[in-house]
């Protein structure tokens, strides 16, 4: 029996949250860990990365002009995030120094407990620049992450604090 799929878009749904620490091992955090953490959410303007690549090997044999492949090893694929500077405050800029060590949550499904839907990655900050423009839009800047060990990827988000 065929469902209806909801789709959806990742603007007002999707969370991106800035933690400093996680405690297990499996890099999944805690519901107080997630409240502790910095949600960027309304401060960013782009994303890009945010991904696993595999480099292929290739496996050619003399018994074929076809040059097959093999899976390889796998690499996160540049990743940064694009902030709005905020005249008032330089609270992500402090936040998000160069060399910075944490973790950058995604939940792709927004807040949702249970839901499979929690991408950590492990980050160190590499660079933080401004954008510079003489145009009509918003003052920007663009923060540079390098992925520092293997992300945890579709972690049910931690379910919500009793109350």
């Amino acid at each position: 029996m065929a469902s209806t799929q909801q789709r959806f878009m990742r603007r007002g749904i999707t969370k991106i949250l800035f933690l400093e620490s996680i405690q297990a091992p499996t890099n999944i955090p805690t519901r107080t860990e997630l409240t502790a953490g910095t949600d960027l959410s309304k401060q960013i303007s782009d994303i890009e990365g945010w991904s696993l690549e595999n480099s292929p090997i290739e496996t050619p044999d003399l018994g074929s002009g076809f040059a097959t492949s093999i899976p390889g090893e796998d690499k996160a694929a540049s990743s940064s995030l694009t902030f709005y500077e905020d005249l008032a405050s330089d609270a992500v800029e402090k936040l998000l120094t160069k060399g910075s060590a944490g973790y950058v949550c995604i939940m792709r499904k927004g807040d949702v407990p249970l839901s499979k839907s929690l991408d950590v990655f492990p980050v160190r900050v590499g660079s933080r620049a401004p954008s510079y423009s003489t145009g009509t839009e918003p003052a920007k800047f663009k923060v540079s992450f390098s992925i520092s060990d293997l992300p945890t990827l579709d972690a049910a988000v931690p379910a919500a604090a009793a109350g």
